[in-house]
């Protein structure tokens, strides 16, 4: 039985922990920094660790769903310091593809295998243990862990290595055009006049629907914001892709756009919202009030 450590335990950290946990019949210790996450990771039946080196020095498999590129980056390098060769490193965040080239080859030096594999689907797909996983690397460590990855959701593997990463950018750069879409377009609704629940049903099995579309519309009617996916989190993303997109030598209007929207929405205080309220955005724009109801954030 392999023993697994879960590095960070946030909002889609401790769901995908307690599904490999619930699943794998594995051993998982779980570190975190904030005490109630390792409280709810215990009552689920996890090892709370308060010493991150535990994880390094002890565990086969370690799964890290970390929040910056600081953090990520730190990570590999106590990785490269700690731990025995042979162990695999399975990277679910968003992290740049250059950060994974740099690290790739000397987590190899070390022993250990590195795998680019970060997700997609929010909060709700990651307690389901559904989510999208993009995974590049050695295909022989991906068909290794491919039974751990089914615990959390449906792998792909992408091919060598960033090449998960990259998806991923793809996936976002999509996903926030729609979103940001989608907010212009209920601002446009909602100062029109027209009812918003109605236009919801009218367009949800049209061209414009969708999972997201189907995930974020209810928020946007209710205004309700609290973080299933923050803007900050898929923010970073953006970023990544535009800073990718300048080593490739290539324009992103779209990708500006959202960026543009998504740049107001921190300058403004919403940053660590719920992407549906990249509608306040438009509210102020369009002088407008989008939805009913108390803001819940």
């Amino acid at each position: 039985m392999k023993k697994i450590g879960f590095l960070g335990l946030g909002v889609m950290g401790l769901p995908m922990a307690i599904n490999v946990l619930n699943k794998s019949g594995c051993q998982v210790l779980g570190f975190d920094v904030a005490q109630a996450r390792l409280d709810q990771f215990q009552e689920a039946g996890g090892i709370p660790i308060t010493d991150p080196e535990e994880i390094y020095t002890t565990c086969e498999v370690i799964m890290q769903m970390l929040p910056t590129h600081a953090t990520i980056t730190r990570s590999f390098d106590e990785a490269i310091r700690l731990s025995k060769p042979g162990t695999v490193l399975l990277d679910l965040d968003s992290t740049a593809p250059d950060i994974i080239l740099d690290y790739y080859p000397k987590l190899k030096v070390a022993g250990i295998a590195l795998l680019d594999s970060p997700v997609s689907g929010g909060n709700p797909m990651a307690i389901a243990g559904t989510l999208a996983i993009m995974t590049g690397g050695d295909k022989e460590v991906f068909d290794e862990v491919k039974p751990l990855l089914e615990c959390m959701g449906k792998p792909v593997y992408t091919g060598g290595p960033a090449s998960g990463s990259t998806t991923k950018l793809v996936n976002n750069m999509i996903g926030g055009a729609q979103l940001v879409a989608m907010a212009e377009g209920y601002a446009f609704a909602a100062k029109a006049g027209i009812d918003l629940q109605t236009t919801f049903e009218a367009t949800r099995v049209g061209f414009a629907g969708g999972p997201m579309y189907d995930n974020k519309i209810p928020k946007i009617i209710a205004r309700d914001y609290r973080p299933g996916a923050r803007i900050a989190v898929h923010r970073k993303d953006i970023i990544n892709a535009k800073h990718f997109a300048h080593k490739l030598g290539i324009d992103t209007p779209m990708t500006d756009v959202t960026l543009h929207v998504m740049d107001w929405m921190k300058d403004n205080g919403y940053i660590d919202y719920d992407q549906a309220a990249l509608v306040k955005y438009y509210e102020a724009k369009m002088d407008v009030t989008v939805g009913e109801g108390e803001e819940q954030v």
